[in-house]
């Protein structure tokens, strides 16, 4: 009956219907991967020639092994991975010695500190229950772990210690019990079996009575004052998750620091595809009230599922810009890399997975990126296909103009979209005559803008006379890369909780022009790229330029974006000619409480300012001075309070996460 109900017309319809719909998604499929596939040939094509023609490679042999072991050690100490800022700048001794007076034993409390913050009398009564899984200790870091716990200027806290020690290692209770017997702030309990991680860490849990909820592994150390700075933002700032910056140190002293991490404030695209929070995790009790806080399905990135889960019920998300939690990195530690805890790996795809279904999500892909193999690339799948209306502003400079366009036009998977070419002022022949052809095509427009240039009116035209439902605003000297790039941003673009999303950007040469703007960075104080000119092989401070992640700004020279809350928020500034429009506007979308994002999985060449020059002369030098001065006195107050998705560690004259030496001592 089934075969014959097939025969009628409707059904056949329908089948077929659905049949292409499948098929359609298949292919969407194999067409990301065949351009990722054939991204990397590319690369390792031109890396393999550049080799194969070195004759340094030739003639250096016997050194290979000696240099290779002295890059590895530098990309490890700080930066992971960038050869111009933090790593090189720390091998000095005095970057050393600045390390442990601002971040080391060099910023612990003095005796008047000391004695200042433990005499402090917060608005709050606070009692922080700190949670210790305990599994065959050495005796060492455990008694350093408590100890770190017992000098803590700010004294309402508990200790709770579960022990899952084997009989070998008895004498973890036995130093257990003898600190418990001095301080009665400590508990401990012996279990009758090891319950892992997850299972340790529930039954200290159940033992804690204190009102906020800190993890803390048995082999680690706490800064003095971490307590103290805690309970601070949390009378404050009524925070109900806290979190610091981290050291990761190896041997007998904090002070042999092999990695500084400075995080940014709370970025939930960031976390999703790394778990950057990590230690030390603060938060209030109530967030568990309804619900576990390890779950063993998760052993290895338990972590990261608890973070995923409370933040996301969280309603005051405070990060504190101070290193205050110390990660030891020894054999079988996580810090000392990822292979100790292989299944860490799956473990943290299946907290990403479940959490992004609980937001809806389905049809994603989780892949481990070339950064680390616990930094994440995630592919969102378009549930739909709306039109993107790419808006390019052109004045003459016909070669520039046409790579662009054929690029999109011969390179992009991606079928519904629109070209307007806002033409402003041209004089050349050359170029009326490609508008001509190029008009030919049933993508592409040609609107015409008449007035002195200013960048924002010719956008804001473009817009204008866009039929799509998402813009694209694109310079005319940028090149398509990457295939697949209008879907890499419409697949966070689509998204509610999303206002703009750009895209990774290199000059010619593969150095990064763009991946992503901060705030108050460069001379002028305004705004600048990060990881500016640094080559493309390498994958930035902790891996920032292998992941998409949530930034304060993005560049006007490849922007995405609802065209509703473009004309909702007036688009670009007209005050704001040539520079900082597009800073502007992302500030305004992320006044209006969205998020913006940069992907480095959109990848474009942008031959930067050949269609209107450089900025170096004077009248230009002259106009960028007047609306630098218009944007800092219009984001005063933003300003000021300095860019959430940086760190006040890092140095504002530098693009590349060097460390702000300078900074006082804490």
């Amino acid at each position: 009956m089934a075969e014959e109900k097939m025969t009628t017309g409707t059904d056949m319809v329908a089948y077929y219907k659905d049949l292409y719909e499948r098929e359609k998604e298949k292919n969407e499929k194999l067409t990301y991967r065949l351009a990722d596939s054939q991204r990397q040939v590319e690369d390792l094509e031109r890396k393999l020639n550049k080799i194969k023609g070195s004759i340094f490679w030739k003639l250096a042999k016997p050194f290979r092994v000696v240099i290779n072991f002295f890059i590895a050690t530098k990309n490890r100490i700080l930066c992971h991975g960038n050869p111009k800022g933090i790593a090189r700048k720390l091998l000095s001794k005095y970057r050393e010695k600045k390390a442990i007076k601002i971040h080391g034993t060099g910023s612990f409390p003095s005796a008047a500190q000391r004695k200042l913050e433990a005499e402090t009398t917060f608005e709050k009564e606070i009692k922080i229950s700190i949670l210790v899984p305990l599994y065959n200790t050495p005796e060492k870091f455990l008694r350093e772990m408590i100890e770190s716990v017992q000098v803590q200027t700010y004294g309402n806290w508990e200790l709770c210690l579960a022990d899952g020690s084997d009989d070998e290692h008895a004498f973890v209770g036995e130093i257990c019990n003898a600190y418990r017997e001095k301080d009665a702030r400590i508990v401990y309990k012996k279990l009758e079996k090891n319950e892992g991680i997850s299972g340790n860490t529930n039954r200290c849990y159940e033992m804690a009575t204190g009102d906020y909820i800190g993890l803390f592994d048995h082999d680690d150390l706490l800064h003095p004052s971490v307590l103290y700075e805690y309970v601070k933002v949390i009378c404050e700032q009524n925070a109900d998750y806290i979190y610091c910056d981290e050291a990761t140190f190896k041997g007998n002293s904090i002070n042999n620091m092999i990695t500084l991490h400075f995080k940014p404030d709370f970025a939930p695209d960031n976390l999703r595809a790394n778990n950057y929070i990590c230690h030390f995790s603060v938060f209030k009790k109530e967030l568990l009230a309804d619900g576990e806080l390890f779950r063993s399905q998760f052993d290895g990135s338990q972590d990261h599922d608890m973070i995923l889960r409370l933040t996301q019920k969280a309603k005051k998300i405070v990060h504190v810009p101070k290193i205050l939690y110390y990660w030891r990195s020894h054999k079988g530690s996580v810090a000392s890399g990822i292979d100790a805890k292989t299944y860490a790996i799956d473990a943290a795809k299946g907290a990403i997975a479940e959490h992004l279904k609980g937001f809806g999500y389905s049809g994603f892909e989780i892949e481990s990126t070339r950064a680390f193999a616990t930094i994440f690339r995630i592919r969102y799948s378009i549930a739909r296909r709306p039109k993107v209306s790419i808006v390019i502003a052109n004045k003459d400079h016909v070669d520039d103009l046409s790579r662009c366009v054929e690029s999109i036009i011969n390179e992009s998977t991606y079928d519904n979209y629109e070209i307007i070419i806002v033409e402003n002022n041209s004089e050349t022949s050359e170029i009326r005559t490609y508008y001509e052809e190029i008009c030919k095509h049933p993508r592409v427009r040609v609107v015409e803008y008449k007035g002195a240039f200013n960048y924002s009116k010719i956008n804001n035209l473009g817009v204008e006379n866009a039929t799509g439902e998402y813009v694209l605003l694109l310079n005319n000297d940028t090149q398509v890369i990457t295939p697949n790039w209008i879907e890499e941003l419409l697949m966070y673009g689509l998204r509610e909780d999303v206002g703009v999303v750009g895209a990774k950007l290199y000059y010619d040469d593969r150095t990064i022009q763009h991946a992503g703007i901060v705030i108050g960075l460069g001379a002028h104080r305004t705004a600048g790229h990060t990881h500016y000119r640094i080559p493309e092989a390498n994958v930035g401070y902790m891996g920032k330029l292998c992941y998409a992640q949530n930034v304060t700004a993005v560049t006007g020279a490849c922007m995405l974006v609802k065209k509703s809350l473009y004309e909702e928020l007036g688009g670009l500034d007209e005050e704001f000619a040539v520079a900082l429009n597009d800073v502007d506007f992302c500030l305004k979308v992320r006044e209006k409480g969205l998020l913006n994002i940069f992907t480095p999985f959109a990848e474009l060449y942008h031959f930067e300012s050949k269609s209107r020059g450089s900025d170096k002369d004077d009248a230009r030098a002259i106009r960028y001075q007047q609306e630098s001065d218009r944007f800092k006195a219009k984001w005063e107050t933003v300003l000021a309070k300095g860019d959430p998705y940086y760190n006040p560690n890092f140095s504002l004259d530098h693009s590349d996460f060097t460390v702000n030496w300078k900074r006082a001592k804490q």
